[in-house]
């Protein structure tokens, strides 16, 4: 097959559907298929390169940060994409289009399908899903029901990476039930793998309110824990954890943002013993998936998609309970067996689970159904 993926994110920016996206699109390319993804641009990185076998097209969109995008961002992106793919359709003849978020792309591959008659499959990772994220898109979710039904109703299957997030959406869209597919997210196990494990806790993620890790400082601000706790990731809310931070009598270390496709974040999960992300709204959480290929004891939300993720290979716990997250904490801390329990059956789910083939095997699976439909 010659697939055109359509996404506002792809590695090195964006948030966790970046990475996944490019994971599944380097297993097209060993399974012998072609890929070409067209995706914003920012600051310098390369307007087209070929990565892992995959041919990648950026489109100046006027987008100013790696880690977050917005919507006058999109809107830009939705025209120049359009216009860029015009020429590139018609040069590449592609059978089938495999696109990121419901919104803005979805609205991209409706008109690809359209104009060139391309079949689409969608993948939903979160953001796009009314009510999934009511503290940045609220406002915006006012308005794309309307435009999601019609993607929908167009395409030939919409993924999600958990069946949270489906049932979400079923919330709002009650038709085309037959076309919503789960399909979980997947990690490389190969990549990430366990180190030598250190005292270190790691969480990671968009420094927002709803990710919880104001808690987790609340938490072990209040005495000197034997570990050193390191938050990976940018956004708004990073001014006030460091402020937190400042008062911790448990060191802190900020990293900033890391390309989990780094060494450095790679490394620093691997050497984790305790990783934390006490999420109050998360639909198939990358980072979940890389602590769990680096075999750490996890600490996570009993709610969203956090549950099915982790299954019986972590603890659950309610987000913004301060005090739940304490006693998990010290009973890690206080029983190394516990977590060394924890840790291999983090490890073996994640094998068993969400190794990448099998995952991608889906997909294909999905995308030459809708060649012939």
């Amino acid at each position: 097959m010659n697939i055109l993926v359509l996404s506002i994110e792809y590695p090195p920016i964006g948030g966790g559907a970046s990475p996944q996206s490019h994971e599944i699109n380097k297993q097209y390319h060993l399974k012998g298929h072609q890929v070409t993804v067209v995706t914003m641009h920012t600051g310098d990185l390369p307007l087209e390169e070929v990565k892992d076998g995959v041919n990648i097209i950026r489109i100046k969109c006027f987008r100013r940060y790696a880690h977050i995008s917005y919507f006058w961002e999109h809107i830009a992106f939705i025209f120049a994409c359009k216009h860029r793919l015009k020429k590139l359709v018609n040069e590449n003849k592609y059978d089938v289009c495999h696109t990121h978020f419901l919104i803005p792309t979805g609205l991209i591959a409706k008109w690809v399908r359209k104009r060139y008659n391309i079949p689409y499959i969608i993948s939903s990772h979160g953001s796009d899903v009314p009510g999934y994220n009511p503290d940045r898109f609220q406002m915006i979710h006012r308005f794309t029901p309307t435009w999601i039904k019609g993607i929908i109703r167009d395409s030939s299957f919409i993924v999600f990476p958990s069946k949270f997030l489906r049932s979400l959406l079923r919330e709002t869209i009650t038709q085309y039930d037959e076309q919503l597919m789960h399909i979980p997210s997947g990690i490389d196990t190969d990549y990430f793998t366990p180190g030598s494990k250190k005292p270190i806790l790691v969480s990671t993620g968009r420094i927002l309110p709803r990710k919880g890790f104001q808690h987790l400082l609340h938490v072990v601000a209040k005495k000197a824990y034997p570990i050193e706790v390191h938050i990976c990731g940018d956004g708004p809310s990073l001014p006030a954890l460091k402020e937190i931070a400042q008062h911790s009598q448990t060191a802190v270390i900020f990293h900033g943002w890391l390309d989990n496709q780094g060494e450095k974040y790679k490394n620093l999960v691997a050497e984790a013993s305790i990783f934390s992300l006490v999420s109050g709204n998360e639909n198939a959480s990358s980072s979940l998936l890389e602590a769990m290929a680096s075999a750490c004891a996890i600490i996570t939300s009993n709610v969203s998609g956090c549950p099915e993720t982790v299954g019986e290979a972590g603890i659950c716990i309610p987000p913004g309970d301060e005090a739940a997250l304490q006693e998990q904490l010290e009973k890690l801390l206080d029983n190394p067996d516990v977590s060394a329990q924890l840790m291999t059956k983090a490890r073996t789910r994640a094998i068993n689970v969400f190794a990448w083939p099998a995952i991608a095997d889906q997909y294909i699976e999905l995308l030459s159904k809708s060649m012939v439909s």
